[in-house]
């Protein structure tokens, strides 16, 4: 068995007994035992009472997470004329139309956000199963097929954060830094948790929030109390 590190080792015994906690809890032990080399990311993942199998149990949404994702984050537009020319003046990063669905289905996918304007969809839609399992595929449910490109721009840009269930009924995402202030990071968890409560599909049987945990990018897990997280 390979030896633990020092830092691993003191995380586990810091971490070590803790459950249940409240988020204010929770974030302040996750972000002093963020200690590696570079800024890591705060993530959160929770465990839902859902079964993805069945439509309408699906969990799907969007949040703009009060302080921001402290990410740099790289949208792709799909668009014509002047949408292009607007995707471009706010600030996306990769626009195109066929010349870009060909470059993704050769593998070139440099983008964490991709929008497209209705028009374009006919194109998109043959690269359903490239970016569906990536969660990249744009939806009109969460705002990345508009004609509003420069909205759908910037949302992305200041912090939007997209979630969907996955067959497990987990959902993920990061949010926030180690570096952010601790204030900071526990709006954008009750944020997210809120907008993933909001979410819940008329499907769900039982209890719908099980388990809500957090963690660093190199760090341990913790769990977090749901009703700390304003959530009944």
């Amino acid at each position: 068995m390979a030896k633990l590190g020092k830092r691993t080792t003191a995380a586990r015994e810091a971490f070590a007994g803790k459950e249940n906690l409240t988020v204010e809890e929770a974030v302040a032990l996750v972000k002093a035992n963020a200690n590696a080399k570079f800024d890591e990311t705060i993530e959160i993942a929770m465990n839902l009472g859902v079964d993805t199998r069945h439509a309408d149990q699906m969990v799907r949404g969007v949040v703009s997470l009060p302080n921001g994702t402290g990410k740099t984050v790289r949208v792709a537009v799909f668009a014509r004329g002047p949408k292009a020319e607007e995707a471009q003046a706010a600030g996306a990063d990769i626009v195109g139309a066929e010349d870009l669905m060909e470059a993704i289905q050769g593998g070139k996918i440099d983008f964490d956000r991709c929008i497209a304007t209705p028009d374009m969809m006919p194109v998109v839609g043959r690269l359903g199963k490239i970016l569906g399992p990536r969660n990249l595929m744009p939806n009109p449910k969460v705002g990345t097929v508009t004609m509003d490109v420069k909205e759908a721009v910037a949302a992305a840009k200041g912090g939007e954060v997209q979630f969907r269930a996955e067959k497990a009924g987990v959902v993920h995402a990061g949010v926030g830094k180690a570096s952010f202030d601790e204030a900071k990071l526990v709006e954008n968890v009750k944020a997210f948790v809120s907008a993933v409560a909001k979410a819940k599909p008329t499907g769900a049987k039982g209890a719908y929030m099980k388990k809500i945990a957090i963690s660093s990018t190199m760090g341990p897990g913790v769990s977090i109390d749901v009703s700390s997280a304003n959530v009944g």
